[in-house]
């Protein structure tokens, strides 16, 4: 964890506004449980008061994590880049040895989304492809075995 933490624009945000809706929001309502819970007396067997000490002693994890990823965070916006050369923010389109073709988006290991086809610059396949460039050819381990996978695209905008 003492690497830099890249990650987009939007991926920053989307960790500001978690962080702030837990602190302002989510927090002081379990606070309140709590203190209310306390309030009615025996608090050994007082399920209000021994989960809202649990939830916030999760809440206040989170929020720690959370303050500790935005601390190390640089903001890479792919909009701002170009080029044929796989950088950070990259949105590449490859194919793999079967002739399948895939698009994906290399980005920040907290806004990871496979659905989306949004994929860590530290996965095996961001890894390897980081620094190639469009019709270039690269090796990547994965749990199935090595493959090559050729670059067919490389294009920067933003990725939501």
């Amino acid at each position: 964890m003492n690497e830099k933490n890249y990650i987009t624009p939007h991926g920053a945000e989307r960790l500001k506004q978690e962080l702030r809706q837990l602190r302002d929001g989510e927090r002081p309502n379990v606070v309140k449980t709590v203190a209310w819970a306390a309030s009615n007396g025996d608090r050994s067997e007082n399920a209000d008061y021994i989960y809202g000490k649990r939830r916030l002693r999760e809440i206040d994890r989170r929020i720690e994590f959370l303050k500790k990823r935005l601390e190390k965070a640089v903001v890479v916006d792919p909009a701002q880049q170009s080029g044929e050369r796989i950088l950070f923010g990259a949105t590449v389109t490859f194919e793999n040895e079967d002739g399948n073709s895939k698009t994906i988006s290399i980005v920040g290991a907290d806004e990871v989304d496979v659905s989306k086809g949004h994929i860590s610059w530290l996965s095996p396949i961001g890894k390897a492809l980081l620094n190639a460039h469009k019709g270039q050819s690269v090796r990547v381990a994965l749990p199935r075995g090595e493959e090559e996978l050729e670059v067919l695209a490389v294009s920067y905008r933003e990725i939501i």
